[in-house]
């Protein structure tokens, strides 16, 4: 708050009134922010900030909080009444206050009951300047009753009747809002017909068949406690007679033909008709002998109710309400009265004064009736407080006369009337300060020639002091009309020249002190656009730019805005805002528009206008784009001794605009011929300041880019010779190595010749030893770039400068960079090597570092050389093979990886400086303990019996240690793939083969082997094989097995190799003879039909041809003719043909010759295959060869007397890839429903080659146990037959 007045020896003073206005800005902190130090050290009266509001409505269910805070210097203390009585919170366990506040907080919730504390409260906040008090605060609990029971009859009415049913809710605190529902909680839809008068009731203008229900429920909601309480549901049944009469409007409510209204000042009037009538009556609303109010006047509820807000002593009067229908009309006259509880007209301010000045503090308030207006000091009623010698009470003012200290107070004013209260805290407080000015010290103000400049001289003092103002420090007093003086300290000078800048001084002085400070004012040019946009027509699709040059103060920053239309620019790259213009490309309509420039510095802002009008291009013949004619008439401009101005004319831009431009420079005196680089700007600019360096003969040269290109250079311009003048710049990149250990080589790059600015550069090359030579040896060299100092001491820091000079002078003080003279060998080897053996494969080797002072040079660290002597396994030594590791930096230990279990090795360790390295320390010898054995070096699973199969292996690779023994694990495969129970075999390690007895007949077997040694089993190799089947084909049981299967008919195992244009399809067959075999096949992902092929014979073999060159086809294998059930096909397969050949070879399968040959072969193979079945008759057995590969799985194939098949085997290095075709799917996967007995997923596979002449060798090798089972491969060797027809 503010001081209204403020008086001296009884006249009030204009220039005082300032003076409390600002004072009061500064200790009332409900205005205006404090300034954060002095209000540390004013003192200051209590003031309320925050109470709870005077009729205080609070919910029984939660604590009351009653709010009272206040500030003050010293803070204030805090005290309540209730009642009219002192309220002692201490006596009451309930009620505490918080800390460092007022606020009272009531716990209801511990067992309290709000009816309890029923009551009027008021907060007083006191310190040693007075007491502030709080409004009467009414607590009172809300409420929420339940409805009185009453029994409600059914209303029967007559069609056309008028109906009001009543709510009458019960009475709440505060009270409840009214709503009718139905059953469903839907709200009844209301209109002119029906509607909710104010008092709650449902009224009826006329009653209508579709009314009846027997659901009209009245609900009150009751806000404060969030509850709803509803009213019995009240019946309606409405009743038809013939004819229905017609009836004229009668008021419902209010009854009678006038009623008053009281309404309050400020509030809103709501005044309400509603009536009877059929047809439904239409109401309207004046005011006699007046205009309803036009701004605050609206109609509710179907102008049923006229609303009125913010109603003043004006809009008392009468309002006549008139119901209509065509029957005729009803009226109601309702006379209004607007009262008024108190309201301000001037409330009490605070007063600030001095010792001995006078004052005033007014409080008036108006009223309907008028209030009566009371005087409280400290809260207590004037009369009976305590007197004060300087103080006058005259009605709605007190009056101070030479006021002390003792004075400051804190008054209430009180305005009452039957309609409510005013009250308001003001104190006096009285102050003797000496002068503080509160604007900072040396602020800078700056602003605009020709402009007013305003410069602080915020203050406070007690008594107020007195400003004096002076330019420069020892400056005389500024007078004048040139200058005006405010109040408020503040400095004006209302037309600032460029001579007004300068140090100005503030004084303020009262008859407790002075104290002066110092602002700073710029005056700066005005910004003005020297060159402003014109008005354009352009043609469509053209391109225009808009120039915007300005001129501004050198040191503000501008910043340039294009407006369209009073718009941004459209987000278009079509629209290049360049430095000083505006360039629009390929114009079209819609560009038409007024484009603004628009100039803002921190200061002041300019702007200027043109309009582009866009017109139709005429046609044009086809257009040649080319690279733009070079420009021409250079133009050196603005000579100065760093700078020049280049112009120049763009030559034809030849249909595509110039994008930019290149500048490019000649140095005559240094470089004559060569061209340099200077810069480049945008193509829309023909101008550019180019910086120069001293002493270089300058010609310029341009060359414009544009899409197709760059144009040939121009010609060059003018030469321009700078003056010469001291080097700007010294070498860079200054180094000192030494390249022997006794000197110090000093380097530095050279600088380019315009660098020299001037003639007989040369460099003055410094150097001391780093703190031992106090003084800098110094040499001067030619222009050079190394300089080498003999006779250092070995590795020794130098601290070197290198400064260029010229005839005129030298370059600025150069950098100090620290270097070494050279390094050389270190002197000793570290010591105290030990090794720390982790486990077997891992060791941490430490040593003490080596003294600095030994290394001579920059220690890059340390290398640890380490070699195995011999394996303690083995006991053999070999060719020493020495790592070595580095470690960078100071460092005293690192690890040694990779190391192998069992053996012997030995280090040594040596520091590294830049020199090399230094002797090494003597050989550390360590070992390595034991570890698990690697796998063994192969498993191969021989001659294979009805129950019996033979194992042999090799010794692991790696021992790692002394074996103990070798783990054999097996368990039987069923058909479904399922594993059987394992069976563990201990087996000494001087073994190297084992035959297992008592196995089950033609079973399949996975076996799990590894080595041991005293720490622990190493990797395993697994092998799989099957035991073979008896003569007839029929499993003998094993002891314990169950009864054996009968074999059923199925198809398993089809292979494919595909060449280019047709396929060898092969496949295996189970189950009775005499059955017509078929090949299906067809494009793979295509919804064709298949396409089937009849096999000749019973053969399983099948070329199928004509196919074409790199497709992927689907392959299927069926049976018909079978004697019992339908027929068997195989599960899908997946092929893909050869890419297609540039050229072709004879097809050597159709020459007669060759077919010839092959029948030859084939009547060989059967000879042999009935051989081998007589053979096999009388018991006899065929050795299997025995792959070379140690890690590949081999397996044994058993042979079938119904197919012929027999084991058949290869090397591992004979595997190669398929050339022109492949039988594995192309997804890479296993389908296991392909076949049920299938042991692809046991890492067989079978790879397969075409020859040139298109024919299939079949290659068969096991798969590792861990590789990927490939397709649908075959777990068993084709049989010879298959691979003689695959030739066919």
């Amino acid at each position: 708050m503010q001081p209204k007045v403020m008086m001296k020896k009884k006249n009030i003073s204009a220039s005082k009134a300032s003076l409390i206005l600002f004072l009061c800005q500064i200790v009332s902190a409900l205005d205006v922010p404090l300034d954060s130090k002095l209000l540390e050290e004013l003192l200051q009266p209590p003031t309320i900030t925050q109470q709870s509001p005077k009729d205080y409505i609070v919910d029984p269910r939660e604590n009351i909080v009653i709010q009272c805070e206040a500030k003050g210097k010293p803070p204030p203390s805090f005290s309540w009444t209730r009642n009219g009585t002192h309220f002692d919170i201490d006596k009451d366990a309930l009620v505490t206050m918080k800390p460092n506040s007022g606020t009272l907080v009531i716990n209801i919730m511990n067992g309290g009951k709000a009816e309890a504390y029923e009551g009027v409260y008021q907060c007083t906040a006191r310190n040693e300047r007075g007491a502030a008090i709080s409004n009467n605060i009414v607590i009172r609990p809300s409420r929420s009753p339940l409805w009185t029971k009453e029994k409600l009859e059914p209303n029967q009415v007559r069609e056309g009747d008028s109906l009001v049913l009543h709510c009458r809710p019960p009475v709440g605190l505060p009270p409840p809002i009214i709503f009718w529902m139905d059953n469903a909680f839907q709200r009844l839809p209301q209109s002119e017909r029906v509607s909710q008068g104010l008092n709650g009731d449902l009224y009826f203008s006329n009653v209508q068949p579709e009314d009846t229900r027997e659901d009209y429920i009245c609900y009150a909601r009751f806000n404060h406690t969030q509850t709803i309480q509803q009213k019995q549901p009240i019946s309606v049944k409405v009743f038809s007679t013939k004819p229905v009469t017609e009836r004229q409007p009668v008021l419902l409510t209010p009854t009678g033909s006038t009623s008053t209204k009281v309404e309050l000042r400020g509030n809103v009037l709501l005044l309400e008709c509603i009536a009877a009538g059929l047809p439904t009556p239409v109401i309207r609303w004046i005011k006699e002998g007046g205009e309803l109010p036009a701004n605050r006047t609206f109609f509710e509820n179907f102008k049923k109710t006229l609303k009125i807000i913010d109603v003043s002593e004006a809009d008392s009067g009468n309002y006549k309400c008139i119901a209509r229908n065509t029957l005729g009309s009803a009226h109601h006259v309702i006379s209004v009265t607007v009262k008024a509880a108190p309201y301000w007209i001037t409330a009490p301010r605070n007063l600030v004064l001095s010792p001995g000045e006078d004052g005033m503090l007014i409080c008036r308030a108006n009223g309907n009736p008028k209030p009566d207006i009371s005087w409280l000091a400290n809260g207590v009623p004037i009369a009976i407080a305590p007197e004060d010698p300087s103080r006058k009470v005259d009605g709605d003012t007190i009056i101070f006369s030479h006021v002390q200290e003792r004075s400051s107070a804190v008054y209430q004013c009180n305005a009452s009337n039957e309609y409510g209260y005013l009250l308001a805290n003001a104190f006096v407080n009285v102050l003797a300060e000496p002068p503080r000015i509160l604007t900072p010290a040396n602020k800078l103000y700056q602003v605009i020639a020709d402009s007013p400049a305003l410069l602080d001289c915020a203050y406070f003092g007690s008594p107020k002091p007195e400003i004096e103002w002076f330019k420069g420090v020892k400056g005389s007093i500024l007078r004048g009309n040139e200058y005006v003086f405010h109040d408020n300290g503040t400095l004006e000078i209302p037309v600032a020249q460029k001579d007004s800048t300068g140090t100005y001084t503030c004084v303020a002085r009262n008859e407790l002190g002075k104290i002066q400070n110092e602002v700073q004012l710029e005056v700066k040019d005005p910004t003005m656009i020297i060159k402003q946009p014109e008005y354009k027509v352009i043609q469509r699709y053209g391109q225009v730019s808009f120039e915007c040059i300005i001129k501004h103060d050198s040191t503000l920053l501008p910043t340039v805005i294009w407006l369209k239309d009073n718009d941004e620019l459209p987000d278009d790259e079509r629209f290049l805002v360049g430095k000083d213009n505006l360039t629009i490309m390929n114009v079209t309509d819609k560009d038409d528009g007024t484009y603004t420039c628009i100039v803002n510095t921190t200061l002041d802002s300019v702007s200027a206008s043109a309009v582009l009008t866009v017109v139709a291009a005429p046609p044009t013949p086809a257009i040649i784009y080319a690279r733009p004619n070079p420009p021409f008439d250079l133009e050196l401009t603005g000579q100065l001794e760093r700078s020049v101005e280049l112009s120049w004319v763009p030559g034809d831009e030849n249909n595509s605009p110039i994008t930019n431009f290149v500048i490019e420079f000649e140095d005559g005196l240094h470089e004559p011929g060569v061209w340099h680089y200077q810069t480049e700007v945008p193509g829309t600019q023909t101008t550019v300041q180019l910086k120069l360096s001293p002493y270089v003969s300058y010609s310029f040269r341009v060359i414009a880019v544009n899409e197709i290109g760059r144009s040939q250079p121009s010609e060059p311009s003018e030469q321009y010779l700078t003056k010469s003048a001291n080097p700007d710049e010294n070498p860079s990149n200054v180094q000192g190595i030494g390249s022997e250990p006794d000197n110090l080589v000093i380097t530095w790059e050279s600088l380019r010749g315009f660098q020299s600015n001037g003639p007989g550069l040369q460099y003055k090359v410094s150097w001391r030893q780093k703190d031992v030579d106090d003084e800098w040896t110094s040499v001067i060299v030619a222009n050079v770039s190394k300089y080498i100092v003999s006779g250092t001491p070995t590795f020794v820091p130098y601290e070197i400068k290198v400064q260029a000079l010229n005839d005129l002078g030298y370059a600025p003080e150069p950098l100090e960079v620290i270097g070494h003279s050279g390094e050389d060998l270190p002197m000793v080897a570290p010591g105290n090597v030990q090794v720390h053996v982790i486990n077997s494969t891992l060791a941490k080797v430490h040593w003490d570092p080596v003294p600095l002072k030994t290394v001579r040079g920059h220690l890059q660290g340390y290398k640890v050389y380490y070699w195995k002597v011999q394996s303690l396994s083995r006991r053999s030594r070999r060719h020493v093979e020495k790592k070595i590791l580095t470690f960078r930096g100071n460092k005293t230990f690192g690890m040694l990886p990779g190391l192998e279990p069992y053996s012997s090795y030995k280090l040594n360790v040596r520091v590294v400086n830049g020199k090399g390295e230094g002797p090494a320390s003597p050989d550390k010898v360590f070992k390595t303990p034991e570890g698990v054995p690697s796998s063994p070096s192969f498993l191969k699973i021989t001659n294979p019996t009805l129950d019996s199969l033979t194992l042999e292996w090799g010794s692991p690779t790696h021992p790692n240690g002394v074996l103990t023994s070798y783990i054999l694990k097996f368990q039987p495969i069923n058909n479904t793939h399922e594993l059987g129970p394992l069976v563990e075999i201990r087996i000494p390690a001087n073994e190297s083969s084992l035959i297992l007895k008592n196995l089950n007949y033609s079973t399949r077997y996975k076996f799990y082997f590894n080595a041991q040694t005293s720490v622990g089993s190493g990797s395993q190799i697994t092998e799989e094989a099957v035991t073979i089947m008896d003569e007839a084909g029929i499993l003998r049981p094993a002891v314990g097995a169950g009864k054996v299967q009968p074999l059923y008919p199925r198809i398993r195992n089809v292979t494919t190799a595909a060449a280019e244009t047709y396929a060898n399809i092969s496949w295996e067959y189970e189950g009775p003879d005499h059955v017509n075999f078929y090949v299906e096949y067809g494009v793979a992902g295509s919804k064709e039909d298949w396409k089937k092929e009849i096999v000749n014979g019973s053969r399983s073999f099948f070329v199928l041809k004509g196919l074409t060159p790199g497709t992927a086809y689907k392959v299927r294998v069926g049976a018909e003719g079978l004697s019992q059930g339908p027929g068997v096909r195989s599960s899908e397969d997946v092929f893909e043909t050869g890419p297609a050949m540039a050229s072709r070879q004879v097809d050597i399968a159709t020459q007669g010759w060759f077919i010839g040959l092959m029948c030859a072969v084939a009547l060989l193979i059967l000879i042999l295959l009935i051989v081998c079945f007589i053979r096999r008759n009388k018991g006899g057995k065929y050795p299997v060869k025995e792959k070379e590969d140690a890690h590949a799985d081999p397996e044994i194939q058993p042979m079938k007397e119904d197919d012929g098949t027999f084991g058949e085997y290869s090397d591992a290095e004979d595997h190669k890839p398929l050339k022109k075709g492949s039988r594995t799917p192309s997804d890479r996967t296993v389908k296991k429903e392909d076949s049920d007995d299938s042991l692809v997923d046991y890492g067989e596979g079978v790879n397969g080659q075409f020859n040139e002449d298109g024919s299939f060798i079949g290659q068969y090798s096991g798969k590792k146990e861990k590789e990927p089972a490939e397709g649908n491969e075959s777990s068993e060797a084709p049989s010879p037959v298959n691979a003689m027809n695959s030739f066919v």
